[in-house]
């Protein structure tokens, strides 16, 4: 059996009505010798209602839809009491999911996998509390309650819990800016601590109320510049250790960052400038080494902490011994900071949940198992809320971290608990060796961290495909760098509802012509084969009608026979006399949508022009049903696809001249 062998060509002049010969014949159409010539309809079919269903039905089946697209309870269909409840504690607790089936083997694994990103996240924590202007301990602090309590509740095998470097920076901007850490440290890391209750309570708040659509308003193009401005900015904040600098802006925009660094030339200090750079240059490439050769992951894995090993020079202060101490009597719930403390733990809960979903997601498709994104929700939310009430501050997956543990072979979130045990140890005994750790390693680790976050490839690819996602991540990058960092993302958020709007209030529209030897309709501006059929207009319309567009669609239709008729007179060819509304893609419709419809039908009924609605879907058809619109249509005015209206109508006309 043969094929047709029309194929989509490069997209060319969608607004100029096709050359005459094109209309004239269609033996210019390139179409393969075996290709199956199809025949006309023998009738025109039935274009029948969906089934009827109760108010209550459509309401419940419509939220089905919004909270439960995934259908979380089919597990339980038919399930014996007993099972059911073994089936809600691993739903709940997926702990017991995997546990049952733990072997000695992945023991071994996680046991490794644990140990190396232990080695890079004590560093890390370190690195990124200064980076959120907190004491050095409360990073330690946050890489051992949030993991451990991760490892029950969450569903990623590979995520490493703990600080990571965009939701420090966010929340040491945000909260300095009102609270200085250095003349109150008490309110300051009471802010903190309460900022990161009210994160976990937002996070667990969206993934219980299964609300996770709300975070996929930071689009990949906001996010690209929003850590790549990010990235920019704490590397040049770094510039305070790696220069020896004293006195430094607390700002975080990119002209008094580079402001204080010129100014303050005096107190550069070359044996400080020579080690740093040094250990940079150390970090970087041991970096470089480990992403070329993905078996040598251990080798950037421990650079880290055998730079902290190495150098004892300078001085961050006392780190105190001991597990983390209770928080709860320091959360903030009153006061003229309060709002302060929710605002940031709203900003840094949306950044720190859509980085930890995104990189559970992305290594869990590498292993080809599903992460439940509600789950992973709650997961994240309680995490922190224990977090808060134990002197931790915002955690989330680090991207960095969950590499580390995947090249490492980690098989569960047990290498978190044994991560978490590597830094119970650290605490308990071996923090007096960090005592003399230098700032400018410091510094040095989070440069070589942020680095990563600048995706040149991402943004070249942004503006290949898409400028307007382009837009949004310039805005995002020049925002952060410019603006502030919370201002920063609330511009690129903004450019993004504005794309939403966009694309809702000027949906696309085109005109169809005929595949010849079928009974396919396709857009005359993209197939070259698409040939318009005398006498009749077909207008696609490729998006829902609604309120916001309704408008504009009637505009644009109204424009489109205007082209198309003042192109058939200049031509000396015949008039049009019907236009099919091709409504395949109208997924939706409201009132607004039906009164331009029936609007319409009177403006050309008054031309002596006949409009016809071809595949309405089920919901469009019984809202259409429902407001008798269909009763002005008449027989001839509804049908099942374009090509049968076509066939119909002409048919008609024959009988009918």
């Amino acid at each position: 059996m043969g094929v047709n062998s029309n194929r989509v060509e490069h997209i060319w002049n969608p607004e100029a009505p096709p050359p005459a010969e094109t209309l004239e014949t269609a033996i210019s159409v390139t179409i393969s010798t075996h290709a199956i010539q199809m025949p006309p309809p023998s009738e025109a079919h039935k274009v029948c209602m969906p089934p009827a269903r109760t108010t209550a039905q459509k309401l419940r089946h419509r939220l089905s839809e919004i909270f439960f697209p995934d259908d979380p309870l089919h597990r339980f269909k038919d399930q014996t009491r007993f099972r059911k409840l073994v089936l809600g504690l691993q739903f709940f607790f997926p702990i017991f999911q995997w546990a049952p089936h733990y072997s000695l083997d992945m023991l071994k694994s996680d046991v490794v996998s644990g140990l190396t990103i232990a080695s890079l996240a004590i560093p890390q924590g370190i690195s990124y509390a200064k980076l959120a202007n907190l004491p050095p301990i409360v990073g330690l602090y946050s890489s051992f309650v949030p993991p451990v309590t991760y490892s029950v509740l969450g569903s990623s095998h590979h995520l490493a819990v703990g600080p990571v470097s965009i939701a420090s920076l966010v929340m040491g901007t945000m909260l300095s800016e009102t609270v200085s850490y250095t003349e109150e440290p008490i309110l300051y890391l009471k802010l903190a601590f309460t900022a990161t209750f009210f994160a976990g309570l937002f996070q667990a708040s969206l993934g219980f109320l299964r609300l996770g659509f709300i975070i996929d308003f930071l689009s990949k193009a906001t996010l690209v510049g929003f850590m790549a401005g990010a990235a920019v900015i704490v590397s040049l904040q770094q510039l305070k250790g790696l220069l020896g600098i004293v006195h430094f802006t607390t700002k975080m925009q990119l002209v008094p960052v580079l402001s204080s660094v010129f100014h303050q030339k005096n107190e550069w200090s070359w044996q400080t400038i020579v080690m740093g750079v040094g250990f940079l240059v150390l970090l970087l490439t041991t970096r470089q080494i480990s992403m070329r050769k993905p078996k040598l992951f251990w080798i950037s894995a421990a650079a880290p902490l055998a730079s902290v090993i190495l150098s004892t020079i300078l001085v961050i202060g006392h780190l105190p011994k001991g597990l983390n101490p209770p928080s709860s009597n320091m959360l903030y719930f009153h006061g003229t900071h309060l709002a302060l403390a929710i605002k940031t733990g709203l900003v840094t809960g949306i950044l720190s949940l859509t980085e930890g979903i995104a990189v559970g997601r992305t290594f869990a498709s590498l292993k080809n198992y599903q992460v439940d994104g509600n789950k992973e929700m709650m997961a994240i939310g309680l995490m922190n809320m224990a977090g808060s009430c134990s002197s931790c501050y915002v955690t989330t997956g680090s991207f960095s971290r969950s590499a580390v543990n995947y090249n490492a072979g980690a098989k569960t979130v047990v290498s978190n608990i044994i991560m978490a045990s590597a830094v119970l140890v650290t605490l308990l005994f071996l923090m007096p060796l960090f005592h003399y750790t230098p700032n400018l390693i410091l510094a040095a680790i989070i440069i070589t961290a942020v680095i990563g976050l600048i995706d040149y490839e991402a943004a070249y690819n942004l503006w290949k495909v898409d400028k307007l996602d382009f837009l949004a991540c310039l805005c995002s990058f020049l925002g952060v760098l410019f603006i502030s960092v919370p201002l920063g993302l609330a511009i690129a958020v903004g450019v993004s509802v504005f794309k939403i709007l966009l694309h809702v209030t000027r949906p696309n529209t085109a005109v169809l012509g005929n595949i010849p030897g079928t009974q396919i309709y396709q857009n005359v501006g993209r197939y070259r084969e698409a040939v318009r059929v005398p006498f009749f207009l077909v207008i696609a319309v490729e998006a829902p009608m609604y309120f916001a567009n309704s408008t504009y669609l009637q505009e644009r239709i109204i424009r489109w026979i205007r082209e198309e008729e003042e192109w058939l007179a200049s031509n000396n060819r015949s008039n049009i006399k019907c236009v099919i509304l091709d409504m395949t893609a109208v997924t939706a419709i409201d009132t607004s949508g039906i009164d331009t419809i029936s609007e319409l039908r009177k403006i050309l009924d008054k031309r002596s022009l006949k409009l016809v609605l071809a595949n309405p879907v089920g919901s469009v058809m019984e809202k259409l049903h429902q407001s008798n619109v269909l009763e002005s249509f008449g027989l001839e005015g509804l049908y099942l696809t374009v090509g049968e209206a076509i066939t119909d109508i002409s048919s008609s006309w024959k009988a009918h001249p």
